[in-house]
């Protein structure tokens, strides 16, 4: 049996995952980040994109998370999240509408053009494609 984590998964809305965890990968301002068990106490920034979990039982599980704050502690780790919510129920159509509707606003901005607000929008619609992509690819479907 492997050594493994206790792992919470909040969002401000609700606690989507809590349960114990042999590794998990997140993706932190400075790169992607693992955690598995002993990791050093740590307290690091997220920026939006996927969340992969493996389960005690060896089960994978991904996650998106629009940014917010990983926490690690001795035995335990926390995801405390702006918004979280399982890959599966992601919605790749509005998440492309959303992709594509950021890229035209850059490419047409004005003179009241809020880009800080606009990229922020490019980047979170493309962090929950890259999330559903990285999916696929581990479950052979990409």
């Amino acid at each position: 049996m492997s050594m493994t984590i206790h792992c919470d998964i909040v969002s401000a809305e609700q606690e989507i995952f809590s349960g114990l965890v042999e590794s998990l990968v997140a993706t932190g301002s400075q790169g992607e980040l693992g955690v598995n068990y002993g990791h050093a106490p740590l307290l690091t920034d997220l920026v939006p994109g996927p969340i992969r979990i493996v389960k005690q039982n060896g089960e994978e599980e991904v996650y998106y998370v629009s940014g917010g704050f990983l926490e690690v502690q001795p035995g335990v780790v926390s995801v405390l999240a702006d918004t979280a919510i399982r890959a599966d129920d992601v919605d790749e159509a509005a998440a492309e509408e959303a992709r594509q509707a950021a890229e035209k606003a850059l490419a047409g901005q004005t003179g009241e053009f809020d880009y800080g607000r606009a990229a922020a929008q490019l980047a979170e619609a493309a962090a929950q494609l890259r999330t559903l992509q990285k999916m696929r690819n581990r479950a052979g479907r990409g």
